[in-house]
């Protein structure tokens, strides 16, 4: 892989015509970088597809590349991307509905709105492959017939499908009102009774972890209950009964669903499986009782999962952030509390609760400001990245916590570039604030070139525009590879260098992607 050319690729201050020249060049490496760029025209784009093959379809997905720029002979996998974009020729989808690559006939199987003669095609493929992806992704009248398709595999694709009708979902869980399914993968390719070995050492050997058949197909039919539970589509009052289902697994899938009723809940709050209690506790659905039973569940994640969940009561956060680690993330019910909320919150005694509303970054002034003189260093370093604090703000919480908050007044949006080059010359080095000063917009050339010491920090700062030019032409002879290709992309590099970069590939050309 050329990592100067892929970096020159992408960046944005490339000329057209360097663009244009760039492409007769193209490997696969430099055709996906050149693939990604907002400024390549439509004639670039066709041209780029017709060198490298696989770039096609990513140009046809991103809008570049329409049905006459394609020969889906030639180029399947851009054609069936226009398909899948409703944008491909409709006779297209009878072509590759008979065609001998069953991964084809797959793709166009996920394809939406295919002709009613397509579907009826793909729905009768010997390939049970391909009828299961119809499944999954096929309008409501094809899928209710595929939900009582004789093959198990066919089923439970139908079941994570939005669009099979409800009762028919809520048979697939239970089994009530189907035929038994007669065949399933399990059985179709070994003896039975079989159970897979998870850690099957068979390179050829495609069966799912753990898959099992006796004759009942159970391990397709266990996942095609399974299925249905995360479905949204699938009725709750007909998946109540899974809450004293045996399987772990289906009473996990039962808790995560909201439109439970409190009854569920509390049964499933008894759960002997701490995932199943945390899963509940993370359900939007559960209400305030349920909640304040979970608050009290020392189960593994219960309580952490309980205080991401948004319908939290805020009298019960300071219980949780003194009882588990959440860590500096801002959290639903924090980022919806209203003004008298968020000044309450503030004025909490319990500094955990207030280094979570730190976390805001629309805070009133007069609650940001508070923050920021808190006497907690935890606090102040959730605070520090908050836009709106002055530079003596700043200033001051670094001479307070020093290190502690530096990463938080590197990453603020208004630290200003004086300060910035003050953090990057802090000895020992903030290694954490070089990362974020190496990012930041208001980096000076000085500060980024402190960022290059550390090895995190010096990608990013390769590709500063603030960087001085001289610097990031010598950063393309770099031995780390990421940052070869974040100083070719920099767009601070010279004009005459990306001339020079270019017509050095010209002479000495890359291979056509398919030759690779």
């Amino acid at each position: 892989m050329n990592h100067v050319l892929c970096g020159l690729a992408v960046n944005p201050a490339l000329p057209s015509e360097l663009v244009q020249r760039l492409i007769t060049v193209a490997d696969a490496d430099i055709a996906e970088s050149l693939a990604a760029r907002v400024d390549l025209c439509p004639e670039q784009a066709v041209t780029l597809a017709a060198r490298v093959e696989e770039s096609a379809e990513r140009l046809a997905y991103e809008g570049l590349l329409t049905a006459a720029d394609i020969d889906p002979v030639t180029q399947p996998g851009a054609a069936l991307a226009l398909l899948d974009r409703r944008a491909g020729d409709p006779e297209w989808a009878q072509l590759f509905a008979t065609d001998p690559d069953v991964r084809r006939r797959e793709k166009l199987a996920a394809c939406p709105g295919l002709p009613d003669d397509v579907r009826e095609t793909l729905a009768a493929d010997a390939d049970i492959r391909v009828v299961a992806e119809l499944a999954l992704w096929t309008t409501a009248d094809m899928a209710a017939r595929l939900a009582r398709h004789p093959h198990a595999e066919v089923r439970r694709a139908a079941a994570a499908n939005e669009a099979t009708p409800p009762d028919l979902l809520a048979a697939l869980a239970t089994g009530e009102g189907l035929p038994p399914a007669e065949r399933c993968l399990v059985c179709d390719s070994v003896e039975t009774p079989f159970v897979h070995d998870p850690h099957c050492p068979r390179p050829d050997c495609d069966l799912r972890p753990g898959a099992s058949c006796d004759g009942s197909h159970e391990s397709t039919v266990h996942e095609t209950a399974e299925r249905v539970l995360r479905n949204p589509a699938a009725p709750v009052e007909a998946l109540l009964r899974f809450a004293g289902h045996p399987s772990m697994m289906l009473r996990w899938a039962l808790a995560a669903r909201p439109g439970l009723p409190p009854e569920t809940g509390l049964k499933l709050a008894d759960d002997p499986v701490p995932g199943v209690r945390a899963d509940l506790a993370g359900n939007p659905g559960i209400d305030a009782a349920l909640i304040r039973k979970l608050a009290a569940d020392r189960g593994h994640d219960v309580q952490r999962t309980l205080a991401h969940n948004p319908r939290l009561p805020l009298d019960v956060l300071p219980r949780l952030a003194a009882a588990v680690r959440i860590g500096p993330t801002l959290l639903p019910r924090i980022s919806a509390a209203t003004a008298s909320e968020t000044e309450d919150l503030s004025r909490s005694s319990n500094p955990s609760v207030r280094m979570l509303l730190a976390q805001r970054r629309d805070l009133p002034a007069g609650v940001r400001d508070r923050l920021a003189a808190d006497p907690d260093a935890k606090v102040v370093k959730s605070i520090a990245a908050h836009p709106g604090l002055s530079e003596d703000q700043l200033r001051a919480v670094i001479g307070r916590h020093g290190v502690q908050v530096m990463v938080g007044v590197a990453a603020n949006p208004d630290t200003p570039p004086d300060l910035l080059e003050e953090l990057s010359r802090h000895d020992p080095p903030a290694r954490k604030a070089l990362r974020e000063i190496a990012r930041h917009p208001h980096a000076t050339g000085s500060a980024l070139l402190a960022c290059l010491a550390d090895s995190r920090a010096r990608p990013l700062a390769a590709r500063h525009p603030a960087l001085p030019p001289r610097t990031v032409v010598e950063l393309l002879d770099d031995e780390d590879w990421q940052v070869v290709e974040a100083a070719a992309a920099n767009p601070s590099l010279p004009p005459a260098v990306m001339r020079e970069l270019v017509s050095g590939a010209e002479q000495t050309p890359a291979a056509p992607a398919a030759l690779h």
